[in-house]
């Protein structure tokens, strides 16, 4: 068989070739645009952060500055109508299909690029090569594929063009605000996709990553495995890179007769997984209340426990019209479906307030376990046991 390039491999050699260059450049977005540039949870050697950006000008054409700028924005506004890639707004099909459209369409909007890209590289290299030119350095990976492994190259380059508009922008961005499993009840639509993080790079655990935002590790269970922070730890113990924040670890003490200062802290800091353990430890007693009512009145088929436990995950402003009719009706049906909502909307509330004291808070604290414990309810007292064993 005549040899088309300087390279002639078996088919699975492409294949490997073709996911090795993909991974390459995942590792690239997640590492040096994601977790270094957009968060600065990580700061990356010189000589690592500037093959992130060279590799990212020959596979992908993105500019530092609007990529990094996108994003804080879709952090700022994330889910509302300024979100550019929020599924919640623009519907998941758009953003699944045509995520690449929307990034490319929100580069171009310069109020976004100034206000957002704050500590984007703006070095000479970046001014007159990377930004400037930035179609170039992918018609420059064509010749280099098509020169070492001939015909098969131009399918290899093809691969890498459409691997970042699907993985990144339809997927992450599309399905990972739309389907998966949450560890935090944060404000927005955010999930993890998977527990295991490898294809695009850890990138899979997005409702962590919205949960801690600038942390420069996204696993967060026993079971979930994030290869961008196995990359990250590789690279600090070479000198090559420095963690700056990760997310912080739940640590547990014996129950206190009372919320202290130090409890109050440690609540704050934890609030998406308070709120989420707040939401399991009441699901027997939302779900015994329900069938209840339901065994003495013809209630809507929607008016279930998976209804209840995802408007408890919500603020009350950031739900539908028709959701907020549902729960409103629920709710007037049954006083203890109430307590408990109520008694979720006032936990809320000891880490919304920031104009309030420090110890305005503790007190608001305190009683709110007071109020758990008298409620008569048993797994909001059992809950209220929980809080005070926050360290």
């Amino acid at each position: 068989m005549t040899q088309l390039g300087l390279i002639d491999l078996p088919w699975w050699g492409y294949v490997l070739v073709a996911l090795g260059l993909t991974h390459i450049t995942i590792a690239a977005v997640t590492i040096y645009l994601h977790r270094s540039q957009a968060h600065r949870a990580v700061d990356l050697h010189p000589v690592v952060s500037h093959f992130f950006r060279f590799w990212l000008w020959l596979t992908t054409g993105m500019v530092t500055r609007e990529w990094v700028a996108i994003h804080r924005k879709h952090h700022a506004k994330c889910e509302t109508e300024e979100d550019p890639h929020s599924p919640q707004t623009r519907g998941i099909k758009k953003v699944f299909w045509e995520g690449a459209e929307l990034y490319r369409a929100e580069a171009r909007n310069r109020e976004t690029i100034e206000k957002y890209s704050h500590g984007t590289p703006d070095d000479w290299i970046e001014r007159t090569l990377y930004s400037r030119h930035s179609a170039k350095g992918i018609v420059l990976m064509l010749a280099i594929n098509l020169v070492l492994f001939g015909p098969i190259g131009l399918t290899i380059w093809a691969v890498q063009m459409i691997w970042i508009p699907l993985t990144a922008a339809g997927i992450i961005n599309g399905i990972g605000h739309y389907w998966g499993y949450r560890n935090f009840a944060c404000e927005d639509a955010s999930t993890n996709i998977l527990p295991w993080g490898i294809l695009i790079g850890g990138e899979e655990l997005h409702n962590n990553h919205h949960a801690y935002g600038t942390s420069a590790r996204l696993s967060n269970k026993w079971y979930e495995f994030d290869i961008g922070w196995l990359y990250i730890k590789l690279m600090s113990y070479m000198g090559l890179a420095t963690v700056r924040k990760v997310a912080p670890t739940v640590k547990w003490q014996p129950a206190k007769p009372l919320c202290d200062l130090d409890t109050l802290q440690a609540v704050i800091t934890h609030r998406y997984d308070v709120m989420t353990r707040f939401v399991r430890s009441v699901r027997a007693d939302a779900a015994n209340e329900i069938a209840k009512l339901k065994g003495g009145a013809h209630l809507p088929e929607h008016w279930n426990l998976d209804s209840f436990r995802r408007w408890l995950h919500k603020e009350p402003a950031d739900l539908a019209a028709a959701d907020k009719a549902d729960l409103d009706g629920l709710l007037g049906r049954s006083e203890r479906l109430q307590t408990v909502y109520r008694m979720r909307q006032e936990l809320a509330a000891v880490w919304g307030r920031s104009t309030a004291s420090r110890e305005q808070l503790l007190e608001q604290l305190q009683a709110w376990c007071k109020r758990a414990e008298d409620s008569g309810i048993p797994s909001l007292k059992d809950f209220s046991i929980r809080l005070r064993s926050y360290a």
